[in-house]
């Protein structure tokens, strides 16, 4: 299966630069696997599509200030750092740019408060730092950091919370869960109000999310691994809707990686907190997933992947491809898609 089954051509003034106001009036396209027919929507109708005892599973995580910017001590260049995985209380594992620039043992200095110190090389720009802070380093990033669009993203975000879900509760994430940014407030009550269930999880984004397929062979692409757990008491949520028969509904990919990463042979999830590097492509067998609600993704990329794998390569492409025709907006501040 190579890269190239996952192309489809995308004009660049559909790659949205700002958020929807509100969140929940972007449009959305509706796709049903059991009739193949597509709907246009607005992603507040998402409501019309849920029934009572299904579960919607999302991704708590909260994005944190990653993108920093240092100079070596004793130089004046400046260096671009993305916290990708907090490894223990002071170590990061992160992509550095120029990283040619950070050799072993190399100190930099981000401000009076924070510096690193380079304890391990990677590939591809990655490097282990030991970070060097006093105070609270959540607090450090905030003073300092910014948030860690993706680069076909070009205007400045106005408001730093729209880059965050409303639901958002446990730090650490290098990129937010986008599916998730549809969501009000108000409408996850209505939905609540409706006999939805919600089940939270959580999936860290860092770099298996969003680094790029380079191999030709998608079997040869080498998965980076991200942080996931879900607790006893939506484990149990899942499960219970598992046994009934009722849907499971995952919000975003991640999500989507979360619970099928945890799931037995039997299509239980479990309760435990693990680092998955679960690389989801056709021919997968979903164990949990009935329904999906997700953004439009990057061209070959491992979440088209994903989406292909869900609901077939050619359905996904002529999905995309109507959307393309129908002028939706694409990637992370774009709009939504959902897959019955």
């Amino acid at each position: 299966m190579n890269k190239s089954d996952f192309y489809y051509d995308l004009p660049e003034e559909l790659i949205a630069q700002t958020p929807i106001y509100p969140r929940d009036n972007s449009r959305m396209l509706v796709y049903n696997r059991n009739t193949d027919t597509i709907e246009h929507k607005h992603f507040y109708d998402i409501i019309d599509y849920l029934k009572a005892g299904d579960v919607l599973v999302i991704n708590n995580t909260k994005v944190i200030p990653a993108r920093l910017f240092c100079h070596r001590e004793g130089k004046e260049e400046i260096i671009e750092v993305l916290l990708l995985k907090r490894i223990d209380y002071n170590h990061y594992e992160c992509i550095t740019k120029p990283a040619k620039k950070l050799k072993l043992d190399t100190k930099i200095i981000f401000n009076d408060k924070l510096s690193a110190v380079v304890k391990e090389i990677g590939d591809q720009g990655i490097r282990i730092l030991e970070l060097q802070f006093e105070g609270v380093l959540e607090n450090i990033l905030n003073e300092i950091g910014s948030m860690p669009l993706p680069p076909y993203i070009k205007e400045k975000l106005q408001d730093q919370l729209r880059y965050q879900t409303v639901y958002c509760k446990q730090s650490g994430s290098s990129a937010a869960p986008t599916a998730g940014l549809h969501f009000t407030e108000d409408l996850l009550l209505k939905i609540r109000q409706k006999g939805v269930h919600i089940a939270e999880v959580l999936l860290h984004v860092g770099l298996g999310t969003f680094r790029p397929v380079k191999e030709d062979d998608i079997l040869k692409h080498n998965m980076h691994s991200e942080y996931c757990e879900i607790d006893e008491t939506n484990a149990n949520i899942i499960n219970s809707a598992i046994k009934d028969g009722r849907r499971v509904i995952c919000v975003g990919t991640t999500s989507v990686r979360t619970v099928e990463s945890l799931a037995d042979e039997n299509g239980f999830v479990k309760a435990d907190k693990m680092d998955t590097n679960i690389f989801i492509y056709p021919g997968y067998k979903f164990k949990v997933v009935k329904g999906l609600i997700t953004n439009f993704h990057l061209p070959e990329s491992t979440l088209i992947m994903l989406v292909s794998a869900f609901m077939g390569r050619e359905n996904a492409l002529n999905m995309y491809n109507t959307a393309v025709k129908e002028k939706y907006r694409f990637f992370s501040f774009g709009d939504a898609t959902y897959i019955i």
